[in-house]
C-alpha cells in the first residue's frame, strides 16, 4: 500500500466534494470499504459481521435516525444501541461519514490509545450511546431508555441492533417481556439474521426457529426484511414507526461477509482478519462495486 492519506483510500474516484454519504447505497459501500481497511490496519476481526450490517446501518443513518452531528448530545435525538458490539467498526464508519468525527480517525481503530476500541465504546465518541460487546445486554438497556422516555413523555425512539446468535441469551427474552409489558411502542429492535455465530451456524449451536413466532409470542410486532435491500429496509422502518401500542422487531435476512465473494457465508470470517492476498482480493471486489 502507498502512504496516501486514509481518506483517499475510500474517497478517490468520487467528485471533488467526496462521496454522497446521504445516499444509503453509497454509505453502505463506504461502511464495507472502511471496515475492510480498519480491520486490515488493526489486524482486528469481525469483518463478516460488519459487512452483514452495512445496509442496515446505512439506512438508519440516512433515512431513519433523528440525530444531529453538530449536537451529538441533543436531548431529542433518537438513541441507537449496537448490542452486537463486536461489529463496532460499522458504527464508527457510519458516524465518521455522517460528520460526527473526522474520517481520518478511522485509521486508529483498535490501536493502542485510540478511542475507537474493537468493541464499540461510547467513551469520548460523539454519537455512541452505550459501550457494548458482552452479548445479551443491549436490549435491556434499550428497554430502560425507552421506558424512561415514555415516563417523561419525550418524542425520541430507541433502536437496538442485535445478532441472531445473541438471542441465545436469556436476558434478551427477559427484556422482550418487559418491553411488551410496558407497551414500549417507541422501541424498535433490529436483528441481523445472518444465521451464524462465533464458530458455527446458529442452527448447529442452538436452534432459533421458529424465530419470528417466538417474538410474536412475546407480544412484539414482528416484521421481516431483506437486510441488504435499502428500499425494503426503509419501508420496514417506516412500518415500525407507525406502531403505537407495542414494541417492534425487524428480522433482517442478511449474509455474513456480504460484498466479498469468498467471505460470504464462511464462518471463518467471524474472527479472521484480512491480510495479504485475501485483503488485496477483497479490496478489488469492493472497488469493483463502487457506487
Amino acid at each position: 500500500m502507498t502512504e496516501a492519506p486514509y481518506t483517499a483510500l475510500t474517497h478517490a474516484g468520487f467528485p471533488e466534494t467526496g462521496p454522497d454519504a446521504s445516499d444509503p447505497k453509497v454509505l453502505a459501500w463506504l461502511i464495507r470499504r472502511h471496515g475492510l481497511e480498519m480491520t486490515h490496519l488493526s489486524r482486528g476481526s469481525h469483518i463478516g459481521s460488519v459487512f452483514s450490517l452495512a445496509e442496515i446501518m446505512a439506512v438508519l443513518y440516512t433515512r431513519v435516525l433523528n440525530v444531529r452531528p453538530d449536537r451529538p448530545d441533543w436531548p431529542d435525538r433518537d438513541r441507537l444501541i449496537l448490542s452486537k458490539g463486536h461489529a463496532g467498526a460499522a458504527v464508527y464508519a457510519a458516524l465518521a461519514e455522517r460528520g460526527f468525527f473526522p474520517v481520518e480517525e478511522l485509521k486508529t481503530h483498535y490501536a493502542n490509545g485510540s478511542r475507537l476500541s474493537g468493541h464499540v465504546s461510547h467513551k469520548g465518541i460523539p454519537g455512541v450511546e452505550v459501550s457494548t460487546g458482552s452479548l445479551g445486554h443491549g436490549l435491556g438497556v434499550g428497554v430502560g431508555m425507552a421506558l424512561g422516555a415514555k415516563l417523561d413523555s419525550v418524542p425520541w425512539r430507541t433502536y437496538v441492533i442485535l445478532g441472531d446468535g445473541e438471542c441465545d441469551e436469556g436476558s434478551v427474552w427477559e427484556a422482550a417481556l418487559q418491553a411488551r409489558h410496558y407497551g414500549l411502542d417507541r422501541l424498535i429492535a433490529v436483528v441481523d439474521h445472518n444465521r451464524m455465530q462465533s464458530l458455527d451456524f446458529c442452527e448447529n449451536t442452538l436452534k432459533l426457529e421458529p424465530f419470528a413466532d417466538k417474538w410474536r409470542a412475546f407480544g412484539w410486532r414482528t416484521l421481516t426484511a431483506d437486510g441488504h435491500d435499502t428500499e425494503a429496509l426503509t419501508a420496514a422502518f417506516a412500518e415500525a414507526r407507525s406502531e403505537d401500542t407495542r414494541p417492534t422487531v425487524i428480522l433482517c435476512e442478511t449474509t455474513k461477509g456480504k460484498g466479498v465473494s469468498f467471505m460470504e457465508n464462511d464462518i471463518l470470517w467471524h474472527y479472521r482478519t484480512p491480510q495479504g492476498e485475501e485483503y488485496e482480493a477483497a479490496l478489488r471486489e469492493l472497488e469493483a462495486q463502487r457506487p
